[in-house]
């Protein structure tokens, strides 16, 4: 245990157990060293431990193997086509510069590269492809005033080319490029931004909802409205959240009340989150910081959708005490009403999950906090191309299980996972398909072992892209991209090949190993 370290005090700490010596009862609490080495002692060895085999088997036969990529993937020609300024065409000339130019000229210019960018789909075998609608490439201000055929017409090539390559196409609605001009008149913090956002979903639906069956109407809500927060600090997330919950409900109502009987189509939400696990799982408050991370990210948008319209009382509670506490008179998390609950309550198809890593959570009460929750990443755990992003796929089966428990086993399907990478190109990406291999087999953990509704898997990303805040310096993609060709010249890493060997297999080791 814990003990007194000569001339350095009670500073390090090596022991099994914890000691708190600022109890005069120095109570004793088991660290997660302590569980394992009695394990150790038990098994008069190292055994791999049961939930670490790896499980031969496949998914379903009609499983959706896909491979995404972002909207910000086609932009480039955008000043041909009319496409108006979104949100990062502003953001990308602020001292917080994204990328060498975000309006997407130097992006992969997908827009001019249909059938490459189809022939790479074809090689990897995937039987659907995910991408992003860009809302000011279709209506330039936002609204209906005035639709951009030019930028429409690209979308209706890239889907009429997939579907004669016999892929499905999965279509994001919304994916972080909010139209400037909506932005200038308050963005998603305007509520009537409910209304425009559904206007622009009819507009799709009504011209390429004969040939889409898979629509995402919000992809990673919970960074959309913490987005809002870094770009105009001081605002409080939860306003924008409200919005874009409501604005899901009502794209979500639109189609099922006037579109699907004809075009029979799939329509849910993809929501983001990181796994949580308690730092010491033997200590309560780490492990109801856990199930207050877990609340706060993945519930938040999944709680009133896919349960029962409102929000958790975890949130509730929280954020109405700590809003008291600042002195504010009411919490700042806005209240639905009654017929608001109704409408949100199941406006899904399915559960679409972005996950890519797994956090360990504790107990923190600062000032400015809501949750109480501080986090830390293992330091045995692998890195990646990104500070965030440690390789844990044993979080990915136990997400998809809570999932599952939590909101009655709905078909999820898997809208985003992948791994990053910096520095210069290395065809033989082995930390990849090391990625790759685990977590899917997690997945398929998941389906065989747990019965969990799994129905898809999608890859991110198809070839390397803008990264948002840290530009094109993590790589993502199963095709590496030379940003200083002026040809833009893709190649296929070593990745690519292995996803492909997986698909053919739907899982099943036949080929790969």
């Amino acid at each position: 245990m814990d003990n007194f370290e000569w001339v350095d005090g009670y500073d390090p700490r090596f022991g099994l157990h914890q000691i708190d010596f600022d109890n005069p009862n120095r109570p004793r609490t088991p660290k997660r060293s302590a569980v394992y080495y009695a394990e150790i002692i038990r098994n008069n060895g190292i055994p791999l431990p049961k939930e670490d085999e790896f499980l031969y088997g496949e998914f379903p036969k009609n499983f959706s193997w896909s491979v995404a990529t972002a909207a910000y993937q086609i932009e480039g020609g955008w000043r041909a086509d009319g496409k108006g300024l979104s949100i990062w065409d502003k953001y990308s000339h602020t001292p917080l510069r994204i990328g060498k130019d975000a309006t997407g000229d130097v992006a992969c210019d997908s827009y001019h590269r249909i059938e490459e960018d189809v022939e790479m789909l074809k090689s990897l075998k995937v039987s659907h492809y995910r991408f992003s609608i860009s809302w000011s490439r279709v209506l330039p201000d936002g609204t209906t005033r005035y639709i951009n055929e030019k930028g429409l017409n690209y979308y209706e090539r890239l889907i009429d080319a997939l579907l004669a390559a016999n892929i499905m196409p999965q279509v994001t609605l919304y994916h972080w490029d909010l139209p400037q001009a909506l932005q200038d008149v308050g963005g998603w913090e305007n509520d009537t931004i409910v209304q425009r956002f559904k206007e622009y979903a009819e507009v799709l639906f009504q011209r390429l909802g004969d040939k889409v069956k898979f629509w995402i109407t919000l992809n990673e809500p919970y960074n959309t409205a913490y987005l809002g927060v870094s770009v105009r600090p001081g605002r409080a997330p939860y306003v924008v959240g409200h919005n874009l919950i409501k604005a899901h409900a009502e794209v979500w109502h639109l189609y099922n009340e006037t579109f699907r009987a004809r075009q029979g189509g799939l329509i849910s939400i993809t929501i983001n989150s990181d796994w949580a696990e308690p730092r010491n799982p033997h200590n309560q408050e780490d492990i109801e910081a856990a199930r207050r991370f877990m609340q706060f990210f993945l519930g938040w948008f999944a709680h009133p959708i896919f349960k029962n319209g409102d929000y958790s009382e975890v949130m509730k509670r929280r954020i109405q005490e700590r809003s008291l506490a600042q002195g504010l008179s009411k919490s700042r998390l806005p209240e639905f009403t009654e017929s608001e609950k109704q409408r949100i309550k199941g406006t899904y198809d399915y559960f679409g999950l972005n996950h890519y890593t797994t956090v360990l959570t504790y107990n923190l009460n600062y000032p400015k906090g809501v949750k109480g929750v501080a986090t830390v990443t293992d330091r045995s755990w692998l890195g990646s191309g990104s500070l965030w992003l440690k390789v844990t796929p044993f979080g990915f089966r136990k997400i998809l299980r809570w999932i599952k428990e939590e909101y009655n086993n709905p078909p999820i399907y898997v809208t985003e996972n992948g791994v990053s990478e910096r520095g210069a190109f290395k065809f033989n990406d082995t930390w990849r398909m090391h990625y790759y291999r685990t977590y899917i087999n997690e997945a398929l953990k998941a389906v065989v072992l747990d019965g969990v509704n799994l129905r898809g898997y999608t890859a991110w990303t198809l070839m390397d892209n803008l990264e948002w805040a840290v530009g094109y310096e993590e790589k993502f993609g199963l095709y590496y991209v030379n940003f200083s060709d002026p040809a833009l010249p893709r190649h296929p890493r070593a990745s690519a090949k292995y996803y492909s060997q997986i698909i053919n297999c739907n899982a099943h080791l036949c080929s790969y190993s």
